[in-house]
């Protein structure tokens, strides 16, 4: 007997995720339709994992001065619709209806401001360490579930780096952009 899928989008939700919102959100731009999903790394403090840093800085709610790093990101106000910790697990900030502040100054196939039409998807990791297997395995079931809910990203997968070139680098080299291909296509053809 089949397995019953372990995320499913409902009104803009990832049902099979933890709902911790986040208030670093606003509109999409009437008529938009998601055409792009973006992948990204964050640590915090970089490098460093755990903790619920991320959590809290999506949430506005990191307490700077626990970390000399954590002062060089004071006020800044971020979200991404999703991140996948180095368990495996999924936590969604913003409902994929809304526009997370995940991209910044960006341009995807000479369209600018990705945050407008995309689903920002950060991972917990760095450029300079492997991500875990089993964030690739939550990675590949969470894109294929929103390849489904919103086929324009079939074919519309894209790194930080890819949409905002010369600014930033993640997810960066150590993510495994063969694998996690392969792993889609083997996903969606089992």
């Amino acid at each position: 007997m089949p397995q019953a899928p372990r995320f499913q989008v409902r009104d803009g939700q990832l049902i099979g995720a933890s709902q911790l919102p986040s208030p670093n959100f606003n509109q999409r731009p009437e008529g938009t339709d998601i055409q792009l999903a973006v992948i990204h790394n964050i640590s915090l403090p970089p490098s460093q994992f755990g903790g619920g840093y991320i959590e809290q800085f999506f949430q506005n709610r990191l307490d700077w001065s626990l970390h000399p790093y954590f002062q060089s990101i004071e006020g800044m106000q971020v979200s991404a619709h999703l991140l996948i910790l180095r368990s495996g697990e999924v936590l969604q900030f913003v409902n994929f209806h809304d526009r997370a502040w995940h991209a910044g100054r960006s341009s995807y196939m000479g369209k600018k401001e990705c945050n407008d039409y995309s689903i920002g998807i950060e991972l917990e990791g760095s450029d300079d360490l492997p991500f875990e297997q089993v964030q690739y395995e939550s990675l590949t079931e969470v894109t294929a579930c929103l390849q489904q809910a919103y086929p324009k990203i079939q074919q519309h997968l894209a790194g930080h780096s890819d949409i905002a070139p010369g600014r930033k680098t993640d997810p960066g080299p150590c993510f495994d952009w063969v694998k996690f291909r392969n792993q889609l296509h083997h996903f969606k053809n089992k």
